[in-house]
């Protein structure tokens, strides 16, 4: 099942609207339509404010909880094809979607140089960013970091923040953060 179904299946099971839903988030209901149809694939920001919306994580989006305490992510899972490709450029892989009720949403991505939309994301809770590869310039608010292997973020995800690749392509770690 993919991330624009299991939306719909939540929406619909909480007997509500596209527009209800875009209504509180500020989107259109034509975004919301093209998301749970699999026409668009958002940015993880976008998510996280549909998932608010629907009052579950954004991990529901991600996988069918089985209900583990504890959840083991085989590397290849991650690679290739294994990544979700958004509109705004880069791809994820979302860690441990299959445990319900996570306190964090733990997050690889991947962006290339060229390929990412620059416009600004923001969301509820706070993030933890970790480059595992690479190079990137990193702004949150209005203040712009230059982010190398082993450099890291941690800001109020409410500020509007953005990136841009400087190397070929970049890897990072982000930890998403609600509080409750």
């Amino acid at each position: 099942m993919t991330i624009g179904e299991r939306m719909r299946k939540i929406r619909r099971r909480q007997g509500r609207t596209l527009q209800e839903i875009a209504g509180r988030c500020g989107f259109s209901r034509s975004l919301l339509s093209k998301i749970e149809t699999g026409r668009t694939s958002p940015p993880v920001a976008t998510l996280m404010k549909i998932a608010g919306a629907l009052g579950v994580r954004p991990s529901a989006f991600m996988e069918e909880a089985d209900g583990a305490a504890t959840v083991h992510t085989p590397a290849e899972s991650q690679a290739g094809d294994g990544l979700v490709k958004t509109e705004k450029g880069y791809s994820f892989h979302a860690f441990a979607a299959g445990r319900p009720d996570k306190l964090m949403q733990p997050y690889r991505f991947t962006a290339k140089k060229g390929k990412v939309k620059p416009g600004p994301l923001s969301h509820r809770g706070e993030e933890f960013v970790y480059v595992l590869d690479g190079k990137m310039k990193y702004r949150v608010g209005r203040v712009e970091y230059m982010l190398s292997v082993g450099d890291s973020l941690y800001f109020d995800a409410e500020e509007e923040h953005d990136l841009e690749p400087v190397s070929k392509e970049v890897s990072y770690l982000a930890v998403f953060c609600e509080r409750p």
